[in-house]
C-alpha cells in the first residue's frame, strides 16, 4: 500500500494554481472571470480513481496537491503506467478534444486535490480564446513526444533507465510546471510510475545519489543536476 505523504505535500489554492498556469495569464479578463467562476475542486484519496477507462470525461484537470498516474489495465489484471501528474500540471485536454470515452484510468498515488474546469467552459475557451488553443497545441505536442519516448523506453531500455526516465519526467515542464526540484515522492511511488520493483528502484536511486545527481530523504527526492539526469536516459 502506498505510504501516505499528505502531511508533506505541496498544496496550492485556486489562486496559486491559476496564477502559476501559463495559459491563464494570457486569457482575456472575461475568460479569466469565467474560469474562476466555473472551476470546482475535488479531493481524491490514495488509490481512488479520478476517472476510469471507458468513461466520458466531463472536466479538464489541474493538480492542486498530491500525485496522480495514468494507467491502462488489461482483463487479466496487468497494468501499464503511462505517466504521472504532479502539482501545478494540467491534463485531460486530449480526451476532451477527441470527444470519446477515456482510454486510461487516472489513479491517485496519494491524497490529492484536483481543480476541475467543466467541459462546457473548456470548449468555450477553445472557441473564444485563440491563445488558449495555442497553449493546447503545444501541450498536446509535448505530451505526444513524451508518450512516444515512453513507448520506446519500455521496449528498449533496462530497469535502471526506466527509473531515471520516470524521475526525470517528474521535473519535465509538462508534468512539473512549477519547476520543483524537491519532489515529494516515495520510492514506492516512483517504482510504480517506472513499472519496476521497489528493490530495483532503490538500487538505481542509490547509484544516482552516489554520483551526486540526487539527494534522498524520507518520502522525498531532490534533483541536484537535471542535465546530468537527462543525459542518463540516453
Amino acid at each position: 500500500m502506498t505510504r501516505s505523504l499528505h502531511q508533506q505535500s505541496v498544496s496550492l489554492n485556486r489562486n496559486d494554481l491559476l496564477s502559476g498556469a501559463d495559459w491563464f495569464g494570457t486569457l482575456s479578463a472575461l475568460a479569466q472571470a469565467r474560469v474562476r467562476h466555473d472551476l470546482i475542486e475535488r479531493s481524491v484519496a490514495a488509490g481512488e480513481a479520478l476517472g476510469h477507462q471507458g468513461e466520458m470525461q466531463l472536466y479538464w484537470f489541474g493538480v492542486m496537491e498530491g500525485l496522480l498516474k495514468w494507467s491502462v489495465s488489461a482483463i487479466d489484471g496487468r497494468t501499464v503506467t503511462l505517466g504521472g501528474q504532479s502539482v501545478g500540471s494540467w491534463f485531460g485536454e486530449g480526451t476532451l478534444v477527441r470527444g470519446k470515452p477515456r482510454q486510461s484510468d487516472i489513479i491517485a498515488l496519494r491524497h490529492s486535490r484536483v481543480a476541475m474546469i467543466p467541459r462546457a467552459t473548456f470548449n468555450w475557451l477553445r472557441q473564444n480564446e485563440a491563445v488558449f488553443n495555442d497553449f493546447l497545441l503545444r501541450q498536446v505536442n509535448e505530451r505526444m513526444h513524451w508518450f512516444m519516448g515512453s513507448m520506446a523506453a519500455h521496449r528498449l531500455l533496462d530497469a535502471e533507465h526506466l527509473v531515471v526516465r520516470a524521475l526525470w519526467g517528474l521535473v519535465h515542464p509538462l508534468l512539473n510546471p512549477l519547476g520543483l526540484h524537491h519532489l515529494l515522492i516515495s520510492q514506492e511511488e516512483l517504482a510504480n510510475l517506472a513499472m519496476v520493483s521497489r528493490q530495483r528502484c532503490n538500487m538505481t536511486l542509490v547509484t544516482l545519489k552516489r554520483e551526486g545527481l540526487i539527494e534522498l530523504g524520507y518520502g522525498a527526492i531532490s534533483i541536484r543536476d537535471i542535465d546530468a539526469l537527462a543525459a542518463r536516459m540516453r
